[in-house]
């Protein structure tokens, strides 16, 4: 039984391992122990010179030495953002208790989020061919200037052959991939699917968000990321990868496998905005949410908590929180809320690193601090200055981007 429905063992999609390459660390451990400690993954770029920008902060993957997981005739094939994939589904492999094998390959596959791809990789390779002409381009640049690039390099080195897809959704691309996944270990075309998403931080990356106005500061003051706050004003461009194991829960039983929790529901939808604009109202939240909450066959009233896509612009905050205050209850009644880009930075595909936070949160019964929000828009139930200790049967994680699309995750116990 799940939430009351009778669903076959082979239909309910469980994550029995996770791995991350993140600002706050590499593998569950470092990255757990500093996220639930209230740490940061923020600080001033030291990747590339920020002197002629207005913004300087950024949260970047540091002390990540791809030899540690990447097999030395692969590793100079590999861009930045493959590197940390790689790394991140050999990390969620190891989790998994998994051995890719002659019997199972065919069986194993990856559907990775992401929202631009490498972007260091396509600078580099544009200003070649513009300046000096094709003949000079380094023929190495071209296969990673796709954007399955990731996903490809990832399945060689890990020895996948099964399914293999890349979903680019701007800001929900991490959220869709691992709808994606989980559909197909129902519909049984594979019987392990490593999902989640990846972006990286690059100059040229920096500079586009720079002269959208997406950075923070936004109006002079103090740069830095506050979710939900009311002095917020604007995010921090992050990067890193999240990837989890999905399987069911026959198959993980099966190993002898405890999951960290089941994908419960799903919810997708959309109120269509211009492309480089955050949503302006609740509605479309609202509507996904509910999707979402229908999908799992709960109420709203039967989640604990919400991880937030809150990142410090004025626009997006705004709409979340009004469409969470419009949830009902006392503070005390209503799902407690966390947004984690407050020391992640905005990837746009970070919601593989929040998927795994929530399978360590469920994990753990405790809910990691909001970084940065000191004066709450709305009078609800945030997680604050402290982890929180709570037991989880169901927590939503929110995708929301901008263009005006969403989806949402039910993860549970």
């Amino acid at each position: 039984m799940t939430n009351g429905r009778q669903i076959d063992k082979a239909q309910r999609v469980v994550v029995t391992g996770i791995g991350m390459v993140t600002p706050l660390g590499i593998g569950r451990e470092e990255f757990g122990g500093r996220l639930f400690a209230g740490e940061t993954g923020i600080a001033e770029i030291a990747s590339f010179n920020t002197n002629a920008f207005s913004s300087h902060l950024g949260a970047e993957v540091r002390n990540f030495n791809p030899r540690d997981f990447i097999s030395v005739k692969n590793i100079r094939r590999m861009d930045k953002i493959s590197l940390m994939t790689a790394a991140a589904a050999r990390l969620a492999l190891n989790d998994a208790g998994m051995q890719i094998t002659a019997e199972n390959r065919d069986r194993v596959g990856i559907v990775l989020g992401t929202a631009f791809g490498a972007t260091d990789i396509t600078a580099q390779f544009l200003q070649t061919l513009f300046k000096d002409g094709p003949a000079s381009v380094n023929p190495i640049l071209v296969p990673n200037t796709v954007m399955n690039a990731a996903a490809g390099h990832t399945s060689i080195e890990l020895g996948f052959r099964g399914v293999n897809t890349t979903v680019t959704h701007f800001a929900v691309s991490a959220e869709n991939a691992i709808a994606y996944a989980a559909a197909e270990i129902r519909r049984g075309t594979a019987d392990f699917i490593f999902a989640g998403g990846a972006d990286i931080l690059s100059e040229f990356y920096f500079q586009a968000l720079t002269k959208f106005h997406a950075l923070s500061p936004q109006n002079g003051k103090e740069e830095s990321c506050r979710p939900f706050d009311r002095d917020r004003n604007g995010t921090v461009a992050g990067e890193g990868c999240g990837i989890i194991c999905l399987e069911s829960l026959r198959s993980a039983e099966a190993r002898g496998r405890h999951p960290y929790c089941e994908i419960k529901g799903v919810g997708m939808g959309s109120s269509p905005i211009r492309p480089n604009v955050w949503p302006r109202n609740p509605d479309g939240i609202q509507q996904t949410l509910h999707r979402a909450l229908k999908n799992a066959g709960i109420a709203v009233h039967d989640l604990q908590a919400i991880f937030a896509a809150a990142n410090g612009d004025t626009h997006l905050d705004a709409a979340e929180s009004e469409a969470y205050s419009q949830i009902g209850g006392s503070p005390d009644e209503q799902p407690s809320i966390m947004a984690m880009k407050g020391v992640l930075g905005e990837s746009f595909s970070g919601g593989g690193i929040r998927a795994c936070a929530m399978a360590l949160a469920i994990e753990k019964k405790s809910l990691p601090p909001t970084a940065g929000l000191e004066h709450p828009l709305e009078s609800l139930a945030f997680v604050k200055d402290e982890k929180k200790g709570l037991e989880i049967d169901n927590a939503a994680l929110a995708g929301i981007s901008f263009g005006g699309t969403y989806c949402y995750l039910i993860l549970g116990r």
